[in-house]
Parts: structure tokens; C-alpha cells; sequence
């Protein structure tokens, strides 16, 4: 997963695989989701993504399940 943020129009774009995209869907007037023919999410726009999606800050955390 790729995450870039373009400051100077204010958009976060999240990529998920390196697929090709099939066909676009509006989320909301801000947000778009990118499918590949299967229906799987590609890519993930987001306008406006410092109010859009709290973007001052960014991190990543995986969590891991523990078994007994």
C-alpha cells in the first residue's frame, strides 16, 4: 500500500494494489474509490484531506493476533 499526499491541492491518494482500474465510484462529493473488473478496490482519492480525513497526522500500525 502507497499513500502520497499532494499539499498543494490538498489530496490524499491511497493506492492498494497495482491493478487497473475498471471504473470509479463516488464515495462522496470528496472521496472516490478506483475498482478493477473484479470489483476490488484499486485506489482511494481524497479531497480536501486534512479536514476530509484528520491528514496532519499519518500512521500505520499492524496488529497482531496472539494465541494461547
Amino acid at each position: 500500500m502507497k499513500v502520497k499526499y499532494f499539499s498543494d491541492t490538498d489530496t490524499a491518494h491511497v493506492e492498494f494494489t497495482g491493478n487497473n482500474v475498471f471504473e470509479t465510484k463516488e464515495i462522496s462529493e470528496n472521496i472516490y474509490i478506483d475498482l478493477d473488473k473484479n470489483g476490488n478496490i484499486v485506489n482511494m482519492t481524497i479531497e480536501h484531506a486534512k479536514v476530509n480525513a484528520g491528514l496532519q497526522e499519518f500512521s500505520f500500525q499492524e496488529m497482531i493476533t496472539q494465541t494461547a
